[in-house]
């Protein structure tokens, strides 16, 4: 399938450099570099202040819109606010909100502000916020009235937390530190300074999930526009005309990387649906406001897919002309739909929390495989290593780890207050991105598996250990392992295996329970969708749970070598 396109791979990747990057977007070295200046105040000074950069709707059909104007004035409001509340350069300043505009524009005011922005999901519970904002030490928490009772449950076991923002509290009584700020209703701020930060200064934390121990912060700079831009232009297509269209919540970081950072820096006009998924909806919303790329999950599309051809053939979706994925690996039959039912195929993107931006693509204008990864962006070095000598493997079509050679823009410069783990993603000169490929005969990359027991639920890891912890909370648990398990919509979902105390029998009520308790406790995509009650749980000899045996068996796959095993 042929397609006009923006850039050729080929002639990209012959004398690639990043220096490409810095230029377009007037950075040289040594120079002051801050993200929320480089997406707001810089592309009002190329001209284009009075163009659409952000266009919100809700699940009620109530809009508003922003120009770049309205979006530099704006997150000017917010850093001025938050300094003045005596936040620091380097603090953390936590976001947890749906999304609404104050996320969008308050992230850039937090960058402003010289403050670290620590995005988290608003669906998360109290529990998965304490971690969070307990391990990053975070000085101020930005929140809705909606999902300010959570804070409140937690903030006297949060002492650094020095003050919670709450952006729609109208007449609501407010509580210990918490304090009102009606961005819109504030007064403008038409000039800030700017704190002067530059490329290594950190910017973002996004907290990723692990196989073992609590979730890790993964630590950005602002440095990392340098890949984001660049990656959102050539990957994602983007062209000034453009409405974009990222499916993507920023409490994940797709949602900051594609979702704010990249269509900004481009001077893009992009929209935002703050609802639940509705295929209907979905439809509707991208025929009103003529989206032309869309970056959207294989879990969403294999939704959408489940909803029927007719439903797409209700609605002009004419203006879609480029169309991407990202979060887990895209199906074969998902390619084959889009091209059936909208003209285009969806083009899968691999990448990580830790990578800052797409490192293996297929690139516009370059033949998709349905159901390949693609090949590995210009200025990116991948290879397959033996997981043994961690090597590369030369041999096409041979099974490896998915490794990349360190040096690209926005990698993250460490996990918070976590060296050794950090330290641990790197092998012989290589950084490992915990999954498992391999490369065809002509350079594209094909997903095999993770390389370890983190859970890919519709895109978003979920770490078995929080599952396991929370888990073992409940009165009537006595063990607990949690495992992926296949399905035909999100790819994996949580299965738990739990043995129960004395006193305790299993029932589906006690399993409902179970399940609710999880979802208020974590989030509902930690939630198990199956708990399994068992009499002993795997463990070695020295009593680490080994969830290998349990996920083989859900998959179907040999379970292996089974003599560390511990015997029952």
């Amino acid at each position: 399938m042929t397609e006009t396109v923006s850039f050729s791979y080929q002639d990209l990747l012959e004398n690639f450099d990043w220096s490409v990057s810095e230029r377009e977007l007037g950075y040289k070295k040594g120079d002051r570099l801050n993200i929320g200046w480089m997406c707001s105040d810089r592309i009002c000074r190329l001209g284009q202040a009075g163009k659409p950069a952000l266009i919100w709707e809700d699940h009620q059909g109530r809009e508003k819109r922003f120009t770049y104007n309205d979006v530099r004035v704006l997150s000017n409001t917010v850093a001025h606010f938050l300094v003045s509340l005596g936040i620091h350069p380097g603090e953390r300043v936590c976001l947890f909100m749906d999304r609404v505009p104050e996320l969008y524009i308050g992230f850039l005011g937090i960058l402003k502000a010289g403050a670290v922005a620590q995005p988290l999901y608003s669906a998360f519970g109290d529990e998965s916020l304490f971690v969070r904002l307990c391990n990053a030490d975070t000085a101020a928490i930005v929140t809705q009235r909606k999902h300010v009772h959570k804070v409140r449950k937690i903030r006297e076991r949060l002492p650094g937390l020095r003050h919670i923002v709450v952006v729609d509290a109208g007449d609501a009584p407010l509580e210990n530190r918490e304090i009102s700020l009606e961005m819109e209703e504030a007064a403008p701020i038409e000039h800030f300074d700017v704190y002067p930060t530059v490329a290594e200064s950190p910017s973002v934390l996004h907290y990723t999930s692990g196989t073992t121990g609590q979730p890790k912060g993964a630590q950005h700079v602002h440095y990392s526009i340098v890949s984001q831009y660049l990656t959102a232009k050539c990957v994602l297509d983007l062209r000034p005309e453009d409405v974009y269209w990222c499916n993507a919540d920023p409490g994940w970081v797709t949602g900051t990387s594609y979702g704010i950072i990249g269509p900004w820096a481009n001077g893009i006009t992009q929209v935002v649906l703050d609802s639940g998924f509705s295929a209907e909806r979905w439809y509707k919303f991208m025929e009103k406001h003529r989206v032309t790329v869309w970056y959207s999950a294989p879990t969403a599309i294999r939704m959408l897919m489940r909803e029927g051809d007719e439903l797409v053939r209700q609605h002009d979706l004419s203006s879609l002309r480029h169309l991407c994925s990202v979060g887990e690996p895209l199906n074969a039959e998902a390619v084959l739909w889009s091209r059936k039912v909208f003209g285009k195929e969806f083009h899968d993107t691999f990448w990580q929390t830790e990578t800052g931006c797409i490192v293996i693509t297929n690139f516009p204008g370059m033949a998709v495989k349905p159901g390949s990864m693609g090949k590995p962006f210009p200025g990116i070095t991948a290879t397959v290593l033996d997981p043994s000598t961690y090597e590369p493997l030369n041999q096409a079509g041979a099974t490896g780890l998915i490794a990349l050679r360190p040096g690209w823009p926005s990698l993250i410069r460490s996990y918070w207050n976590d060296e050794a783990g950090y330290q641990a993603k790197f092998k012989n000169g290589w950084y490992l991105c915990g999954d498992r490929a391999s490369i065809d005969a002509d350079g594209y990359y094909w997903f095999v598996g993770r390389d370890d027991d983190v859970i890919n639920t519709g895109g978003h890891l979920v770490g078995p250990f929080e599952i396991e912890s929370a888990l073992l909370e409940h009165p009537a648990v006595a063990e607990s392992a949690a495992v992926a398990k296949p399905d035909p919509v999100n790819m994996e979902v949580v299965k738990a295996f739990v043995s129960l105390k004395p006193g305790y029998e299993a029932s589906d009520d006690l399993e409902l329970e179970i399940m609710n308790y999880i979802r208020k406790r974590l989030s509902p995509i930690a939630m198990p969708q199956e708990i399994e009650v068992t009499n002993a749980i795997p463990k070695t000899r020295s009593g680490k749970i080994v969830r290998r045996v349990l996920r083989c068996r859900e998959f179907n796959e040999p379970v292996g070598d089974l003599s560390t095993i511990m015997d029952d």
